[in-house]
């Protein structure tokens, strides 16, 4: 019989707070009466977090190397056959307790996400500008507001989270990724606010991770909606070069630049609408399984 839910729990050093964090997950599971499992993946782990889990009780799949934050995902919903999925970190920030409010939201959902608030009073100053340019750039082009990008905090219908298995990244923008591919996709998303804590053990993400993010963005938006991407930049530089021209003509003496600005932005413009055209044609009607 499959189970109801699966919580697959990414891992990489964090020994520390491995017991504490699988001591929550059971005792949610036993409160609530969930026919669950918790599924731990130690990435690689080099301090004994893999041995910790299974010492607390989870089933647990070691990795021979540090693959990522998304492959060690991907691999535990791989390993898993649960009607929904749910993935939470491993350090102690994530209020387990709320995963059952959560899973009864994901029955008329495809995906329920915590999300710990505009503040986020415990992430660190030095991460929240870059954080705000990466959500204001995310909202603007799925043109959607988006309460926590990527929050690691979820609740996933599996029929629905499978469909987007191959576009999923192995690193930290996973969580990224699935939330723009299904807002993009027009699938339903929830989100459902959570108390976020102060983390056991030092965080594993980089600052150049942000640069990566946007590169992100960007692609999932031309993925699913190019024209969102496309049409802007034409128009951009169609203003220029007609702003260019208009004043070049009352000077006698049209540029190639103004000439050259028309021209990229139809070479744009009709890039977006190839990009659109296969999108529509290849993309959408695979990921609906037609």
């Amino acid at each position: 019989m499959v189970r109801q839910l699966t919580i697959v729990v990414p891992a990489y050093n964090e020994a520390q707070a491995i017991s504490q964090t699988m001591s929550a997950l059971k005792q949610m599971l036993d409160k609530a009466g969930i026919d669950g499992e918790i599924l731990v993946v130690d990435d690689g782990s080099s301090d004994g977090t893999g041995d910790a889990a299974e010492a607390a009780g989870a089933r647990v799949i070691k990795l021979d190397r540090n693959s990522g934050y998304g492959f060690a995902l991907k691999t535990g919903i791989a390993n898993s056959s649960s009607k929904f999925v749910a993935i939470i970190d491993a350090d102690g920030t994530y209020p387990a307790e709320k995963l059952p409010e959560m899973l009864e939201l994901c029955a008329s959902a495809d995906m329920v996400v915590g999300d710990r608030g505009a503040a986020m009073k415990n992430v660190p100053l030095i991460r929240r500008p870059p954080k705000w340019v990466l959500n204001t750039l995310a909202n603007m082009l799925a043109r959607r507001k988006i309460p926590d990008l990527n929050s690691g905090l979820r609740v996933f219908k599996r029929s629905s989270l499978e469909r987007f298995v191959q576009l999923l990244p192995d690193g930290f923008s996973f969580t990224t990724t699935i939330t723009l591919s299904m807002i993009c996709s027009n699938l339903r998303v929830i989100y459902t606010p959570i108390e976020y804590n102060k983390r056991v053990g030092q965080s594993s993400m980089r600052p150049t991770a942000f640069f990566t993010f946007i590169l992100l963005v960007l692609r999932i938006i031309v993925f699913f909606q190019p024209l969102r991407v496309f049409m802007p930049l034409g128009g951009v530089l169609f203003v220029l070069g007609a702003g260019k021209a208009i004043y070049d003509i009352s000077k006698m003496n049209l540029s190639e630049s103004a000439i050259f600005g028309i021209l990229a932005a139809l070479v744009v413009w009709s890039l977006g609408l190839i990009a659109d055209m296969i999108s529509r044609l290849h993309l959408r009607p695979s990921l609906n399984g037609e």
